[in-house]
């Protein structure tokens, strides 16, 4: 904020100038002088005045001219315009407004008057600086979260593309309470034909629940890939949860098995509700209560991972939802329930899910959703796949591309979406297309950042840190005009492994230290650990302005 008010007085007489200048510099005001509103314009360019005292009538470019074109000039922010006139008519006084001026001050001069209507026209235009950073401020955060729902929104998107699809077996029906899904279903084929299924339910709703659904899904598809046994999937993914989460989150969650010819189930259940076994010829219903506590709260010591274990045949049907199901409410606040949800499901005329979704939604009369709610039914019949059927391909043929992006590239163009739509036309790749966007967009960001633009994370500290953060990183991203970041991108098919390596032109870090502080759970170093649970390797150059990262895309192996 400046400490003087600068007062720009435009008047072709020169005494009316020596006047002006010698009352507002007496006040305490700074001055500048112009003889007409050419002048005045190209010294409002320069000296960025904070005040206009304009004369109306002068030569080449009168007042009526110039206060438009000084308004323009001024943008966003109020320019106190008072024009100087010894005309009374008010028809001109009338033209003064309609073109921009906010005040009048006749000739001769007042002192007194001219005082104070300077006073109060700074005050006004002091409140709308204020108001003008503070939009900007508001302007850049809500850019900064537009930008990342499209980001996660993208990677949730491509996040449940790896479900293996069952539809003679499985229904399921997804409704989040807000953008984001807390609720995670996942289904896959296992090496030896058996269908696994994983329904999950973060603590809460939208984008922070949401935050574990990438790992979890990553996990998930790999250890079924591996031919793992349900409890030991249970294990896994609570150990990513545990170093993931805070304290206060958690996720519900429940992990079958159904045997590929449809006659044994197994089940891991912890902090879900019930889920049930009905038997669609006779209407009976077997109650299949939660074990264990949830994923993500207990060391891996105190985790249980035993299993129980059903014998079923075609004619039932699991059925498990998360407690949007039974909590969703009426226009009375009233429950949905259990006992609702029991009767749907043993009668006849409800056998198809989406008849019950409708009942549910009848329930609910339009009361605003607020928890998602997902539910499935699966039959327990034959999968009839056999493992021919579910064996990824991989391109037998090697890749590699290098991309150099200067700083003008790099001002004016995202590259991480047109590198992952290069990277996924190798083929197999595709499938992995979230997982991989979410690990090159934290490596380019992180070169960006620390390495060109030499930004701290410890910004983020403070009250306002991320405001402040992505201001600073705005501004010298707007200002960056030398320095280079390079992509590089190869495809090794003995392994199907893919190794990115990103590299910055910029002075690096301590790798050492670096290293040690991932053990260290900070809030804005999330990042790295995600990235760490996500590729198969992650190293830096001695320098610390590059890293390469390995990417398995044969889980299986």
């Amino acid at each position: 904020m400046k400490t003087h008010l600068k007062v720009l007085v435009v008047d072709d007489q020169e005494i009316n100038r020596k006047l002006l200048h010698h009352m507002l510099n007496h006040d305490g005001f700074d001055v500048v002088l112009a003889s007409d509103g050419l002048q005045a314009i190209e010294l409002y360019k320069t000296e960025q005045p904070d005040l206009v005292l304009l004369d109306v009538v002068m030569p080449n470019l009168d007042g009526y001219e110039t206060a438009p074109i000084l308004k323009e000039l001024a943008g966003e922010v109020y320019l106190p315009i008072i024009f100087i006139t010894a005309l009374e008519d008010q028809d001109s006084l009338s033209r003064c407004l309609d073109v921009g001026g906010d005040d009048f001050l006749s000739k001769p001069f007042d002192r007194v008057i001219l005082q104070a209507k300077i006073k109060a026209h700074s005050r006004i235009r002091d409140l709308s600086q204020k108001t003008f950073e503070q939009k900007k401020e508001l302007d850049f955060y809500r850019l900064k979260t537009e930008r990342e729902h499209q980001i996660v929104e993208h990677i949730f998107d491509r996040a449940l593309e790896g479900n293996y699809q069952v539809p003679h077996l499985l229904e399921y029906h997804l409704s989040p309470a807000s953008m984001f899904n807390g609720d995670l279903m996942l289904v896959a084929l296992g090496p030896t034909g058996n269908l696994y299924i994983m329904m999950g339910d973060f603590t809460g709703h939208g984008l922070a629940a949401a935050i574990g659904t990438l790992p979890v899904s990553r996990a998930f598809y790999s250890m079924v890939q591996k031919g793992l046994a349900v409890g030991d999937i249970a294990i896994e993914v609570n150990e990513i949860l545990l170093k993931l989460l805070p304290d206060d989150m958690f996720c519900a969650a429940s992990i079958i098995e159904l045997h590929n010819n449809g006659k044994s189930l197994s089940v891991w259940a912890g902090g879900t509700p019930d889920m049930y076994l009905v038997n669609d010829r006779n209407g009976q219903l077997m109650t299949i209560h939660s074990q264990h506590m949830a994923l993500g709260i207990l060391d891996n010591q105190e985790f249980d991972s035993d299993l129980l274990n059903f014998s079923v045949h075609k004619h039932q049907r699991l059925i498990m939802f998360t407690d949007g199901v039974v909590e969703i409410t009426d226009e009375n606040e009233q429950m949905f329930g259990y006992e609702r949800l029991t009767n749907l499901l043993t009668s006849p005329d409800y056998r198809e899910l989406p008849l019950i979704i409708e009942e549910l939604y009848d329930f609910s009369a339009g009361v605003e959703q607020d928890d998602d709610i997902s539910i499935l039914s699966l039959r327990c019949a034959e999968v009839n796949s056999s493992l021919e059927q579910v064996e990824n391909s991989y391109s037998n043929l090697p890749h590699h591309f290098n991309l150099v992006l200067n700083a003008n590239s790099i001002k004016t163009s995202d590259p991480v979406l047109e590198v992952i739509d290069m990277i996924t036309h190798i083929k197999g790749a595709e499938e992995h297309r979230s997982t991989l966007f979410l690990i090159l967009s934290e490596a380019y960001n992180n070169a960006l950042e620390h390495g060109l633009l030499d930004l701290s994370s410890s910004i983020k500290d403070s009250e306002d840190g991320f405001v402040d953060y992505y201001l600073q990183r705005d501004y010298k991203l707007n200002e960056l005009n030398s320095g280079s970041i390079t992509i590089d991108v190869k495809y090794i098919p003995q392994e199907t492994m893919l190794y990115l390596t990103i590299t910055d032109s910029g002075k690096g870090f301590d790798v050492t230290r670096k290293t040690s502080d991932l053990d260290n759970y900070e809030k804005h170093g999330r990042g790295f650990l995600i990235l760490n649970e996500l590729a198969a390797s992650v190293q830096y150059n001695d320098k610390g302005n590059q890293m390469k990262i390995g990417y398995q895309l044969n889980v299986s192996d």
